[in-house]
């Protein structure tokens, strides 16, 4: 996600550093790279024009603090200014209906289908309500199969009516069957077109008039840079949608849409998708994607996807079995499960200070830990509960049954051994000890 743009962007900045003041000339060039590194990422010309304007005026308007050095001031500046292109503060989704209808529009093949899903899904989950689909496409083959798929995977209703071809009719009738069922949040999943046509918002706008819902959302694929923005602010003068959903940033995105999109319709972006899983579902914050677009991370985000799969009985569980020095590879596995639950691992690591120049071409796969399982898999539950009765015949079964080399079962058992120790530390107090254990593992 925006590995591009973030690179350009810490080349850009790293003009001042060294520079023991803020200078015209130095600020001048700094930004003339900041703004070709926004270009490039497909951010409209007069955008990023304006963008490194208010930069420069903030920088040459204030004097270089001596806890501050002109580089950092400058990475402030352009986080801060990065921040509020992007809309500020966070923007939640309207619930206030009774049921509460949100409108799902965009074009065909932008993963609205399955952002619904992930939807109904996020406010199953996080926000405990009881929500229903309604399939309104029915133009796209199997459109109506995809909806009911995704509901079954994530134990939602949907509602459709196959021998209806009136997608109003359709969508005033999934509203009625929500009141009349007791789901308080309806998500219509409307037909998209490969391009916007006056059929097409003629549509999405009779529906909207019909059913009235408190939330109409635009969903945008952000691979589409700058024409995704053109796209939007063709539905939202049709719409006068209520928020951007921005999918697919886990591909190979330049970053444009996320950046610009604010400013031109001057709607906020309520959510985006990071991932293939309904699980792959974030509100979005400006001001976190701006320290992650300049490299700083985004442990907020991460502590926050930790605790989601934090389950204090298993914790307690596993405090005890530490205690005792009963810790196997079953709990092993345990929390190797619940790090997947978090996210892909490449988002994941993006979210760590830093960790995304130090992995930079670094193709780091969402199956990491599958001969690590393979491994576990192979043993037996005397061996998965005592590791120690594990010799070299044991060894090689388990290579052999987990399709993996005798070297790399050693390597799992040298790895386990060594965070025993220092979850044994942790449990004593034994920080120190800890760190000490830890320095001895990176050499």
């Amino acid at each position: 996600m925006f590995d591009n743009l973030s690179d350009k962007l810490d080349k850009a900045l790293h003009v001042l550093k060294g520079h023991g003041s803020i200078t015209e000339v130095n600020v001048a060039e700094t930004l003339k790279e900041v703004r070709r590194a926004l270009i490039d990422a497909d951010v409209n010309f007069k955008i990023a024009k304006d963008f490194t304007n208010r930069v420069k005026e903030k920088a040459l308007g204030q004097n270089v603090l001596t806890t501050l050095q002109p580089g950092q001031l400058m990475v402030k500046l352009v986080k801060d200014e990065l921040t509020e292109l992007m809309g500020g503060d966070a923007s939640g989704v309207n619930l206030s209906g009774n049921p509460s209808v949100i409108l799902m529009s965009g074009l065909q093949g932008s993963g609205k289908t399955t952002f619904s899903g992930k939807l109904a899904n996020f406010l199953k989950t996080k926000k405990t309500k009881k929500p229903l689909l309604v399939a309104c496409d029915v133009y796209r083959p199997a459109a109506i199969d995809q909806l009911h798929v995704v509901g079954d995977a994530i134990k939602v209703d949907v509602f459709s009516d196959r021998d209806n071809t009136d997608p109003v009719a359709i969508a005033q009738a999934g509203v009625a069957f929500a009141k009349a069922n007791g789901h308080n949040v309806v998500i219509v999943d409307t037909a998209g077109r490969l391009a916007v046509d006056t059929e097409m918002m003629n549509e999405i706008a009779n529906i909207h008039k019909a059913i009235q819902p408190q939330e109409t959302l635009f969903v945008v694929d952000a691979m589409t840079g700058q024409d995704a923005v053109n796209t939007a602010k063709a539905f939202n003068d049709i719409l006068n949608f209520d928020g951007v959903i921005l999918t697919k940033l886990d591909g190979d995105t330049r970053g444009g849409a996320a950046i610009s999109i604010k400013s031109v319709v001057d709607k906020p972006i309520k959510f985006i998708g990071t991932g293939e899983k309904m699980e792959a579902i974030d509100v979005f914050y400006p001001s976190r994607m701006a320290d992650r677009i300049l490299g700083m991370g985004d442990v907020v985000s991460l502590v926050e996807r930790a605790q989601e799969q934090f389950d204090e009985e298993e914790a307690r569980k596993l405090q005890k079995k530490i205690a005792k020095n009963q810790f196997g590879f079953d709990d092993f596995l345990k929390q190797i499960q619940q790090v997947k639950k978090m996210g892909n691992m490449k988002d994941l690591m993006g979210m760590i200070p830093g960790a995304g120049k130090m992995l930079k071409g670094v193709d780091i796969d969402d199956d990491a830990f599958k001969h690590i399982e393979a491994i576990i898999h192979s043993m037996t539950v005397e061996e998965r509960t005592n590791p120690g009765v594990i010799n070299s015949s044991r060894k090689k079964r388990i290579g052999k049954g987990s399709g993996t080399s005798v070297q790399q079962v050693n390597q799992l058992l040298k790895q386990f051994n060594q965070m025993s120790k220092m979850m044994k530390m942790m449990q004593g107090g034994g920080g120190r000890k800890m760190m000490q254990a830890m320095s001895r593992m990176q050499k």
